[in-house]
C-alpha cells in the first residue's frame, strides 16, 4: 500500500455520511479520515457562499470595466478618431 497506512473507522459505511477531512500523522504515517462536525460543515457552507459572492463581484467589476471601455471607444469614434487612433490611446 505504500508509505501510508490508512485508518478509517467508517470504511465501507458510505450511506449518506457527513463530509470528511483527512489527517496525516507525519510521524507514524497513519492517514485518518474524520467526519466534519456540524460547526465545520456550517463554516464550509458559509465560506462557499462568501466565495461565490466575491466571484460574482469580480465578474461584475470586470464587465463594468469592459462596458466603460467600449463606451469610451464609441465616444472617441463619434468624435472622428480612427480605429488606429483609438487603439493607440487604449494602450
Amino acid at each position: 500500500m505504500g508509505l501510508f497506512k490508512r485508518s478509517t473507522p467508517n470504511q465501507g459505511d458510505n450511506v449518506m455520511s457527513k463530509p470528511t477531512r483527512i489527517e496525516v500523522n507525519c510521524t507514524t504515517g497513519v492517514v485518518t479520515e474524520i467526519e466534519l462536525t456540524d460547526e465545520e460543515i456550517a463554516q464550509r457552507e458559509q465560506d462557499a457562499v462568501i466565495a461565490e459572492m466575491e466571484r460574482a463581484e469580480r465578474e461584475a467589476k470586470a464587465a463594468a470595466k469592459a462596458d466603460a471601455k467600449l463606451s469610451a471607444q464609441a465616444k472617441l469614434a463619434a468624435l472622428g478618431l480612427t480605429g488606429e487612433e483609438i487603439a493607440a490611446l487604449s494602450r
